[in-house]
């Protein structure tokens, strides 16, 4: 008999917060998030040391998703802003960096935790009350009956991920690409519960970002049609296509061994009884009518030419990623079973025909009513076409969203400093029953306020890479980039020409103030105006709805990381 190795016993951690190896990770998770942050962000190579592909990214999504990391506190971190991006697809290192911010700022005071979290809250609320007000300056209202506000919103998620290597030209190419493809999953015929479609992202890697194209409907590529050709594809009474479409393999190989066994009669042959039923389907097809044949995995090449003698369209291999929107299409119901067909499984289309885009041929099937479109993608390397598919699918999302909410924030580190500038000044003029209510006092209120300004006002400066200095404005509260190397002069207005959204110019006679670094004395702030315009060619905007919720679960995260009084690691 074996020895058995004895159990070890649990290992508890007091206080992690205040271990040096805790305070080291988060650290250099920190740097991480904020050199990656901005459109002038570092790139990061993430690969695992034993071979596997190499991403190269500047993406909260695939920065944290590709991070080993083993420190609990730091997974708990990690955790909450993998889920508000599954959830927003935007914001990300946002709140990663915030979160940060909040932990390393409020664990450095001398206020209880229970205290800090009271009050971070109250603040929170502050700033949400803030954020939903008409009365905000940082907010911006997005017209549906225009596109220079949603181009605007669009432009600023394509030219935050350096790693997609667009010029201006490229950018404004994929901006309006990305816009219409969004407008064509939009509902022509509204009703009480209107849903979006969706756009099907189809990849061209090596060519040229301003070859990518969108079509209305969907493209299914088939490597064996052949060009020039007219589609002979059979029609129903109203001129429509009738459109199958089967979930199951119809290879003819439909009997798995690993499923148990079966007993077959002498002399009859598994294979041959499978073709036969197969072809008893095909027609059964031909029977209802059907002119077009997908199929998600392999069709017996029998059936094939069978289906192809009666005018039926063939294609298999369709791959399960275009199954949901060929069924949102066309209305038909995937097929789960050769042996039973249902008339109501059906779907149809409006037209077919035949695009040729590289070396590339796709089956294009146009629907009725568009509500699912195809992006032909390109770019001209694998590493710039992989970060430009999630930059373009996280523009969808947030378009998604804002139909929903119509608004935005302001980019550029405006919203941050401006948030910080307000809670300045309405943390200075709060009566005393606020304290009382919070069970502090108005010092260690003015503590936690400060702490959450500087980590607000973090996230800005997080955005300079190169040496510049940045400067807020004591009237709105914006963000302003003085290039690296300029004179310290006396007017402030010469060497900056616009804040860091776009809003506000230096004709303005502004005062200035260097955004402080995480010490120095509390600023006295007045109530930050709204600007008195709101509409720039070039606006940086953020997502309104990504936004808030980044800044809830960084404070929410940074909360719960603050409360941990011990850590129980299993050692077996």
């Amino acid at each position: 008999m074996s020895r058995l190795e004895a159990k070890k016993p649990p290992l508890f951690i007091s206080e992690p917060l205040t271990r040096d190896a805790v305070s080291q990770s988060l650290s250099v998770l920190s740097g991480i998030l904020k050199s990656s942050y901005g459109p002038a962000g570092r790139l990061k190579q993430l690969h695992n040391g034993v071979g596997g592909c190499v991403c190269t990214t500047s993406q909260s999504s695939a920065l944290l998703g590709h991070l080993s990391i083993s420190q609990p506190v730091l997974r708990v971190l990690t955790a909450s802003v993998r889920n508000h991006v599954s959830r927003f697809s935007d914001c990300g290192l946002f709140a990663a960096i915030l979160c940060c911010g909040f932990i390393e700022n409020f664990r450095s005071l001398n206020v209880a935790p229970f205290t800090v979290i009271k009050i971070s809250k109250h603040l929170l609320s502050l700033c949400m009350e803030h954020l939903k007000s008409e009365a905000c300056g940082c907010r911006v209202s997005v017209d549906f009956s225009s596109v220079e506000t949603l181009a605007c919103l669009v432009r600023s998620i394509l030219t935050s991920k350096p790693a997609c290597m667009l010029n201006k030209t490229e950018v404004d190419h994929l901006t309006s690409l990305v816009l219409k493809a969004f407008i064509f999953t939009v509902p022509c015929h509204v009703e009480t519960n209107a849903v979006l479609g969706k756009c099907v992202i189809i990849p061209v890697k090596g060519r040229r970002v301003v070859d990518s194209t969108v079509f209305p409907g969907l493209l299914l590529e088939t490597p064996e049609i052949q060009l020039g050709k007219p589609l002979a594809v059979k029609r129903t009474g109203s001129k429509m296509i009738k459109i199958a479409l089967f979930s199951v393999s119809m290879s003819g190989d439909g009997f798995n061994p690993e499923e148990g066994t079966v007993a077959v009669h002498h002399g009859i042959s598994l294979e041959v009884s499978e073709l036969n039923q197969l072809l008893n389907v095909g027609k059964q097809l031909v029977k209802d009518e059907v002119g077009l044949v997908v199929c998600q995995k392999v069709m017996h090449p029998s059936l094939k030419q069978y289906l192809q003698e009666h005018g039926v369209l063939a294609v298999d291999r369709a791959g399960l990623s275009v199954m949901e929107p060929l069924g949102r299409m066309t209305g038909s119901q995937p097929i789960a079973s050769i042996h039973s067909l249902s008339p109501g499984c059906y779907g149809t289309v409006k037209d077919l025909c035949i695009e040729s885009f590289a070396s590339k041929h796709f089956l294009h099937l146009i629907p009725e009513d568009t509500v699912i479109c195809s992006l032909i993608l390109c770019n001209r390397s694998e590493t710039a076409w992989d970060e430009l598919k999630r930059v373009c699918e996280t523009a969808e999302h947030v378009l998604q969203l804002t139909v929903k909410e119509p608004l935005a924030l302001l980019g550029g580190g405006c919203t941050e400093t401006h948030l910080a500038s307000y809670i300045r000044y309405k943390s200075s003029s709060l009566p005393a029953s606020t304290f009382k209510d919070l069970d502090c006092s108005q010092t260690q209120y003015q503590l936690v306020a400060e702490g959450f300004c500087r980590s607000l006002e973090s996230v800005a400066r997080s955005l300079s890479h190169d040496g510049e200095e940045i400067l807020t404005d004591m009237i709105y509260g914006h963000s302003w980039f003085v290039p690296s190397g300029s004179p310290c002069v006396s007017k402030w207005s010469d060497p900056v020409s616009r804040c860091g959204c776009g809003v506000n110019d230096n004709t303005e006679d502004l005062s200035w103030r260097f955004l402080q670094s995480q010490s120095g004395s509390p600023v006295t702030q007045g109530c930050p105006k709204e600007p008195s315009a709101k509409v720039a060619d070039l606006l940086t905007l953020d997502c309104f709805a990504a936004k808030c919720s980044g800044l809830q679960v960084a404070l929410e995260t940074a909360n719960l990381i603050l409360d941990l009084s011990y850590i129980i690691e299993d050692q077996n």
